[in-house]
């Protein structure tokens, strides 16, 4: 079954970044690396830079880990098949595990509630003053952005709010690298996060996973 669903080159990867093979590596392990992971080689981190190659290249690198988290989340899950890895002709169980499929969305509803007095500002980058009903804010390193879908201003402590929100993208946007944006703002300071409606667990597998069953499309060309 492992060999099967990855491929050897994803295999040689995993054990240089998660430390195992995959059917070693044990699911508390790799989230924990992951996490880690995500914190060292976050784009952001690489603002700093003046060299836009470097900047690309920890783009690269941080949607590849990405990629292979995706896939790891999905084994773990059990959504891993015997035929469903790269080999010709193969097909996953699942279409929105197909490499070849697309997806897209407008104006997918996001509510997050939470006790964080500054979370909201954090996801819109505006810096301690005030959200206002239809702001919009770009996810770095592609064309998905974050509409507010309310007032917000004010910092009190000791409550709870909702933060509601939409995000919109097209089929050129990677979903690994907008729910790698969004997976470690909310990590440890939301306490719900629904999307249209569904109580989704706050873990980057759970969202990507939410978030594509949503905005699925079709299957490339050739499907």
């Amino acid at each position: 079954m492992t060999t099967a669903y990855f491929s050897p080159e994803e295999s040689t990867e995993i054990r240089e970044w998660f430390g195992a093979a995959p059917e070693n590596l044990l699911e508390a392990d790799f989230r924990k690396t992951l996490r880690e992971l995500r914190a060292k080689f976050h784009p952001d981190n690489f603002e700093k830079f003046d060299d836009a190659t470097v900047r690309q290249l920890a783009t690269d690198r941080f949607q590849r880990i990405q990629r292979l988290a995706e896939k790891l989340e999905a084994w773990f899950q059990g959504s891993a098949l015997p035929d469903a890895g790269n080999a010709p002709g193969a097909r996953n169980a699942d279409p929105i595990l197909d490499p070849r499929a697309r997806f897209a969305y407008q104006a997918m509803k996001i509510e997050i509630r939470t006790s964080d007095k500054d979370l909201k500002y954090h996801l819109f980058g505006t810096f301690y003053r005030w959200l206002t009903l239809g702001e919009r804010f770009k996810i770095p390193e592609t064309q998905a952005f974050l509409i507010a879908d309310e007032d917000y201003s004010g910092r009190s402590i000791g409550f709870i709010e909702t933060i509601r929100l939409y995000l919109t993208f097209e089929e050129s946007d990677p979903v690994e690298s907008i729910v790698g944006w969004l997976f470690p703002k909310i990590e440890g300071r939301a306490d719900t996060l629904l999307i249209e409606g569904e109580i989704i667990p706050i873990e980057y597998g759970a969202i990507l996973l939410a978030v594509k069953k949503r905005s699925f499309k079709a299957l490339g060309a050739g499907a």
